[in-house]
């Protein structure tokens, strides 16, 4: 198996641009998958000057339905039409962000999907977990098992005209399964990363050898005391799998720091356009 990152928020590749935003390109025994393609068509040019031809892609897999992770999609459904897009059937709902009364331009700022990639015959629209093959696999969560990430408070959606919190029921996960290892993929783990794994565990009845996913724990503005005390105690918690976890994007680099000081080796970052070592972490 190999993963190559294409965009993600920090520099690594030098001929590979970075932005805030997700996407991963995948080779598997029988796939050349994308999980996420960025804010942008940015994500498209990163593969190019990775030489990563991405007119063999089959499958891609939306994450959940925000623009950091899906602006590629329509550039790249354009030069692929074949390859099958996997998403819940929620993620073309009306996500928002409270920016608060002090940010720039309006407070509600919409991060929802390009409708259109919905409206693609492409695109499969699915509700709650879904087999691809014996490779491929799609879950989401039924019930969280501890709470939310703080961070995502400030996240809502739109119904009938008002804004509420947002369930990030649009949020579904990959489960690539290479001989007798699996390998989990969430996008920003919105659902909460140790929630996420509860119910892989429920499903799989085993830990995931190797999770790749941002944590969302990232902030503009800096960390109260309890906050950091979440950090630390998500990190304490992932310490007790034998998984080996790689993060970026949304998990911010201070967070990750702390992490780092807790998870040692059992936790590595990812940069924009830098290979996954999967071999080496299963």
């Amino acid at each position: 198996m190999r993963a190559v990152n294409l965009i993600e928020n920090t520099k690594g590749h030098d001929r590979c641009a970075y932005a805030h935003g997700l996407s991963f390109y995948v080779e598997t025994s029988g796939h050349k998958l994308l999980v996420d393609l960025g804010p942008t068509d940015a994500s498209l040019h990163n593969a190019k000057e990775l030489g990563i031809d991405l007119t063999k892609v089959d499958t891609v897999v939306l994450s959940h339905g925000h623009y950091d992770h899906s602006g590629g999609i329509m550039p790249f459904a354009r030069i692929n039409s074949d390859a099958r897009i996997y998403m819940q059937k929620t993620a073309d709902a009306d996500y928002y962000a409270d920016d608060g009364e002090r940010g720039e331009g309006e407070r509600y700022r919409y991060i929802g999907i390009d409708k259109a990639i919905a409206e693609l015959p492409q695109a499969v629209k699915i509700k709650g977990d879904h087999r691809i093959d014996d490779e491929l696999d799609l879950f989401t969560i039924k019930k969280r098992s501890h709470d939310l990430p703080f961070t995502n408070k400030r996240l809502l959606i739109k119904e009938n005209g008002e804004l509420r919190r947002d369930d990030f029921v649009h949020e579904q996960y990959l489960v690539i399964s290479e001989g007798d290892k699996k390998i989990l993929i969430s996008g920003c783990a919105h659902n909460g990363i140790l929630s996420i794994l509860d119910a892989f565990k429920e499903k799989y009845g085993a830990e995931p050898d190797m999770v790749i996913s941002g944590f969302h724990l990232m902030k503009k503005t800096g960390y109260t005391d309890d906050e950091l005390r979440q950090i630390i105690s998500i990190g304490t918690e992932l310490m007790r799998y034998s998984t080996k976890f790689v993060t970026c994007h949304c998990t911010g680099e201070t967070a990750y720091e702390i992490m780092k000081n807790v998870l040692g080796d059992q936790l590595q970052y990812v940069h924009s356009g830098e290979n996954v070592e999967v071999k080496d972490w299963t």
